[in-house]
């Protein structure tokens, strides 16, 4: 049956309850254990939380103590020190997960940083810390913990974004890694593919969480961009709206999607998580790049020919 995401955070909250019981009731060590990065807080959270109350052990991965405090007190959640930029603190978290001895089934990269600013004015020094978590952390991570996955068979999961798949001025840089998770989702999942482990990529937009709010503050610490930029009306719209995401959605469907990419026998590739809006923006976007691709070529396909393509292409997902 096809996994169709939902406005329905009631229905996971349930789904949650259901599995609760036996979770709580189980040996941690019969349980399937998963690493989270970035777990303090927004989507992390939301999926540790999910994860962890439904039949996982779930060890999450943050950085700051009382963030790890707080988490280690949830119940099947084991908190890990851990920063995906840090090479000694993912070594030292692959030997407290092999110390463990239960095993790693699954691995969900969803550390990440968001940044905003004109492609023409933003120091290249930024664009190369935002590419360290963004691209090199979920990199570093998978490398990393690969043979663990690979002896359990398990699963990756990538947390991308609707900027994944298409892009829009002053976004650029942050498109740019997530167009990177995409290209690294397709060609993991090829050379994976060999061991019996399945990879995954979701596509959330719009959910609550603190990026937005940490982008101002790192823009406001760094002043990349300022009120000298070409962009100064732009910039002050962006100050302005990221520092409330009350209007946001509640992420439990961005969690329940990685579920299904963890537990399901046929886990889909791709899982775009947005409102109906939303949803018909990334759509028309990937499709206006299609007949981009198609537009006056030495092999431009004509109406027909792409309606056949995409018809043999809806029969294979099937």
């Amino acid at each position: 049956m096809a996994f169709v995401v939902k406005p329905i955070t009631l229905l996971a909250s349930l789904l949650a309850l259901i599995f609760w019981l036996p979770s709580v009731l189980a040996d941690d060590t019969d349980l399937k254990a998963v690493l989270v990065t970035g777990a303090s807080s927004g989507i992390g959270l939301r999926i540790t939380e999910v994860l962890s109350s439904n039949g996982y052990l779930v060890y999450a991965g943050a950085r700051q103590p009382e963030d790890l405090k707080r988490l280690e007190a949830m119940g099947n959640v084991e908190s890990v020190r851990l920063d995906v930029t840090i090479q000694s603190d993912i070594d030292a978290a692959v030997e407290l997960v092999k110390r463990k001895g239960r095993g790693l089934y699954g691995v969900v990269n969803n550390a990440g940083a968001v940044m905003m600013g004109p492609l023409i004015e933003v120091p290249v020094e930024e664009l190369a810390w935002l590419f360290d978590v963004n691209v090199f952390g979920p990199y570093r991570i998978t490398q990393a913990f690969a043979p663990l996955i690979i002896e359990d068979q398990g699963r990756i999961v990538n947390i991308s974004s609707i900027h994944g798949i298409y892009s829009e001025q002053l976004s650029g840089h942050y498109s740019m890694s997530k167009h990177a998770i995409e290209a690294y989702t397709d060609s993991l999942a090829a050379e994976m593919d060999r061991f019996g482990v399945k990879v995954s990529v979701i596509e959330p937009g719009g959910f609550a969480s603190n990026a937005g709010k940490a982008a101002i503050e790192r823009l406001e610490e760094k002043r990349y961009w300022n009120e000298t930029s070409a962009y100064k009306n732009e910039l002050m719209f962006i100050k302005m709206i990221s520092a409330d995401n009350s209007s946001q959605q509640d992420p439990a469907d961005v969690a329940m999607a990685v579920m299904h990419a963890l537990s399901s026998e046929t886990p889909k590739r791709r899982y775009l998580v947005a409102d109906i809006q939303t949803n018909n923006i990334t759509i028309n976007k990937a499709f206006e790049r299609l007949l981009q691709l198609n537009q006056a070529q030495a092999h431009t396909k004509n109406e027909e020919q792409l309606t056949g393509i995409l018809s043999a292409q809806i029969k294979k997902l099937k």
